[in-house]
């Protein structure tokens, strides 16, 4: 990814490239958005144990996983716009740093209520890098480019869920639940001296925003209103919701209702975050023969069909068909992510930051409330997360064929 930045967008690219470019900043813009996943991945396998150390329910873990997603989407709202009249450097240290001192809290929480407050907190800085990240690709790429880059980064923040729920099994071979969340600690600390060391400033002075809160308002305010941005947004997000689901409900669908080991668990979920990494580099090269959007239809349809078999496995209580089926499912979605968020924030250079960050925070909203959806549908069956799964896959097709057609 050293490739210079295109001609047409060189007006809205940094003004010094030679620090910018090349698989450093890729490998550190991909890690900044692994944050996410590694926060909600990581201590998957830990679930069961944390019910009984926690003296809580299902629902009851289930609730850190959604406060952590709110708070992804609370830290991408308010870190976006500052980013914009900041620059990028700041407010991704200022996460990181903060992430890791949360991290260390989590670790110590006594009960399951104060953990989901504190996750909530901990959402909140991981979000800071995770917006920052979407605004510097803005700053250097538009279009099908901007979209390439975006696929090149789950090559990248791929890994975490690939390498996340067994990182977090190996480690409760040799410690508990919150020795996960010491581990995330570290991983915090050292992602803090690389952006501290290696991200360079995107966004240069001349470009920075001027406006104060109101100005902030009427921005978001034009961005809802503009249609096409808000039917990739909700497109992305509802497909978002439908990978939370699998997130939130997989461990205890696997685990309790198929009975699997946690290990055997692990090498499923990261076999399904393989497809979605390859999914997406096969992303990158036909973007080179196909428009954006029409890799996006494509890859919504196919996630649509394989939600549907999800469902069947269900309820006819098969594990191959369901693994299959998600398999497919959460593959189509390395198709989803660049193209969408590649066209949502293709208008908005000027105000690329906010554009991410409310981006960020719809798609997160959403998201979040699916896992509760998926808990309350109750233990011992897996029909919950296959319903939710297929009802985010049917919004999702319908959002982009209705608010986003052309004239």
């Amino acid at each position: 990814m050293s490739r210079a930045v295109p001609a047409a967008v060189r007006p809205t690219a940094v003004h010094s490239p030679a620090p910018t470019g090349g698989i450093t900043l890729l490998l550190l813009l991909g890690t900044l958005t692994a944050v996410g996943p590694l926060s909600l991945d990581m201590y998957l396998p830990a679930f069961p144990a944390m019910t009984r150390d926690l003296g809580a329910d299902q629902a009851g873990i289930q609730l850190s996983l959604t406060t952590c997603l709110i708070g992804l989407a609370l830290g991408q709202l308010v870190t976006g716009p500052l980013s914009d009249r900041w620059g990028r450097r700041r407010p991704a240290l200022i996460g990181v740093i903060a992430y890791t001192v949360l991290a260390l809290a989590c670790a110590a929480a006594p009960n399951a209520p104060l953990l989901a407050a504190l996750r909530l907190l901990q959402g909140m800085a991981g979000g800071m890098g995770v917006v920052v990240a979407r605004a510097v690709v803005r700053d250097l790429y538009a279009g099908r480019d901007a979209a390439k880059y975006f696929s090149r980064l789950i090559l990248v923040f791929g890994i975490a869920p690939v390498a996340a729920p067994g990182v977090g099994s190996l480690v409760l071979r040799f410690g508990s639940w919150r020795t996960i969340f010491l581990t995330l600690a570290v991983i915090g600390a050292l992602l803090a001296v690389a952006v501290a060391w290696r991200l360079p400033e995107t966004l240069p002075v001349e470009r920075r925003s001027t406006a104060g809160l109101a100005g902030t308002v009427r921005t978001m305010r034009s961005l809802i209103a503009d249609r096409a941005y808000l039917g990739y947004a909700l497109t992305q997000g509802f497909a978002f919701a439908g990978l939370f689901a699998y997130i939130s409900g997989s461990s205890f669908v696997f685990q309790d209702v198929f009975g699997v080991t946690a290990t055997v668990f692990s090498v499923i979920f990261g076999v399904n975050a393989l497809a979605l990494v390859t999914v997406g580099q096969l992303n990158a090269r036909l973007l080179d023969r196909f428009h954006p959007r029409r890799l996006l239809v494509i890859a919504l349809a196919v996630g649509l069909v394989t939600a549907a078999g999800v469902l069947t496995g269900a309820l006819a209580g098969s594990l191959a068909l369901t693994a299959v089926a998600l398999f497919a499912f959460v593959g189509a979605l390395g198709m989803v992510t660049p193209n969408s968020t590649a066209l949502a924030l293709d208008a908005h250079a000027r105000h690329a930051g906010t554009a991410a960050a409310l981006m960020g925070g719809i798609q997160s909203v959403i998201g979040a409330l699916a896992a509760p959806l998926v808990g309350l549908g109750g233990e011992g069956s897996a029909a919950p997360m296959a319903i939710v799964l297929a009802a985010s896959a049917l919004l999702s097709v319908t959002a982009v064929l209705t608010l986003t057609r052309r004239p």
